[in-house]
């Protein structure tokens, strides 16, 4: 492979460096990707869709996280944005590398030996009262407390809180203490971290106001994810919705075709609005909580998975089984001890576990596998809700078909009672072994539909 030799800088693909005169630039692996793909596409303007299809193939990251990448590339290049030797921002297109003097050559060749040599210093005058060393700290944390006016100071306070992390992150702590808006402050570091070669940790809980810096901490990761999030809760939903209503189609094709069915080919449809309608909610409540866990949990990502899943399934659980409640019981008079709350806690659990346990590769933005990674991650989590919806079925706990089947049987004529489908298997009605075969294919459906809405690529 051929190394790139441009100014004083040597850029190895192969040994994944970047070295300025004999000395080694850190850069996070993502930028490095990323300048590597603009030096190797230095004779056109790339644009931002193919550099995030090439360097955050695995994920997706809001728009700003590319232009933070070349706002770090620039300040490791020592390259200036309004008069650019590198890299220059080609208006609503994307980036190009822009020097022309670019050397492709051998890597196998030696590299340049470090230059250790320092000027002589000179003699100091005699009357001349000695200079303190200018305080780099306090200006930058200067910037990082400020209220911000606009997106640009929003930029500008995330580059102070880089370069803070560059000076020394104990140091800065320090002198940051509790002074105005050191909660947000703080807040910023740990999120600066992330995309910041060797920068230190930032502590939360044992830090001064830790309930406010967590807060602030959310506020900036939803912010830079909002529209994502937004896009990945539609996408679960509409996955979810898919999945209920194939359920729901197969199971009253099922229902109608059982040999000692009374159900007509009616109920087809019937059932299918049923498992559309139950399948979406689902996937809206858990799809919305995963997006936001993602989004904000970077460090403890499947703790906050399985939490954002439970929490977003459990409360779309107890709406459904309040309005469930109150509808049979005002409309048709039948009082019915419908479930909810537990069932979508569970699901929506498992579903986070699942997703956390596909999706560890991800890091840097939401997860967005693609092939066989997509199916392969849509598989662990149907399997992962499988399992919870069979304890359900197991412990007593109706799920749709279930929750159908218990309505059905307290209505006169209703044509989807289930006990056919218990027939099939041997049963004598719909007994537990019906149920749970029931609840292991709702789980699947429902988790692999989930799982493929999420993770949807946005164009």
């Amino acid at each position: 492979m051929a190394r790139y030799r441009f100014s004083e800088f040597v850029l190895s693909p192969r040994r994944r460096v970047l070295v300025r005169d004999g000395r080694e630039q850190p850069l996070i692996p993502r930028y490095f990707d990323l300048l590597v793909f603009l030096v190797e596409h230095r004779h056109e303007a790339v644009h931002r869709r193919d550099i995030f299809d090439r360097v955050w193939s695995d994920v997706v990251v809001s728009d700003s996280a590319l232009s933070q990448a070349i706002r770090t590339i620039r300040r490791t290049l020592d390259d200036d944005s309004r008069e650019p030797r590198f890299i220059r921002t080609v208006s609503r297109h994307g980036y190009r590398f822009v020097f022309d003097g670019v050397v492709e050559e051998d890597d196998e060749q030696a590299w340049p030996a470090a230059d250790v040599t320092t000027p002589p210093e000179p003699a100091p005058a005699l009357s001349a009262a000695p200079v303190p060393p200018p305080d780099r700290f306090e200006p930058l944390l200067a910037r990082l407390t400020r209220v911000p006016a606009s997106a640009a100071d929003n930029e500008d306070q995330r580059e102070a809180a880089e370069l803070l992390h560059g000076l020394g992150i104990a140091e800065t702590l320090t002198r940051l203490g509790t002074r105005p808006r050191h909660a947000y402050a703080r807040a910023l570091l740990r999120d600066a971290r992330w995309d910041t070669p060797a920068a230190g940790d930032v502590p939360v809980l044992a830090a001064p106001s830790p309930a406010a810096t967590a807060w602030h901490l959310t506020a900036l990761r939803l912010r830079r994810a909002a529209r994502i999030a937004a896009a990945r809760w539609a996408g679960a939903a509409l996955g979810g919705g898919v999945a209920g209503a194939f359920g729901g189609a197969a199971g009253g094709v099922l229902l109608a075709a059982a040999p000692t069915s009374t159900a007509s080919f009616a109920v087809v449809p019937v059932l299918a609005v049923v498992g559309a309608a139950c399948g979406a909610a689902g996937g809206a409540g858990v799809g919305a909580g995963l997006s936001v866990a993602e989004a904000t949990f970077r460090s403890r990502r499947t703790l906050g998975l399985v939490a954002g899943g439970a929490l977003g399934g459990g409360l779309v659980g107890l709406v459904a089984e309040w309005l469930s409640r109150w509808t049979l019981a005002a409309l048709v008079g039948v009082h019915l001890d419908v479930g909810g709350g537990i069932e979508g806690l569970a699901i929506g659990a498992a579903a986070g576990l699942g997703y956390a346990a596909a999706t560890a590769f991800a890091e840097g933005g939401l997860a967005a596998p693609r092939g066989w990674r997509r199916a392969a991650t849509a598989a662990v989590v149907g399997f992962a809700c499988a399992a919870a919806t069979l304890a359900l079925a197991l412990s007593g706990r109706a799920l749709v078909g279930g929750t159908v089947h218990l309505i059905a049987t307290t209505s006169q004529g209703s044509q989807v009672v289930l006990t056919p489908l218990g027939r099939l298997i041997g049963e004598p009605g719909f007994g537990p072994v019906s149920a749970a075969i029931l609840g292991l294919g709702e789980g699947l459906l429902f988790g692999a539909g989930l799982a493929f809405g999420l993770t949807r690529r946005p164009r």
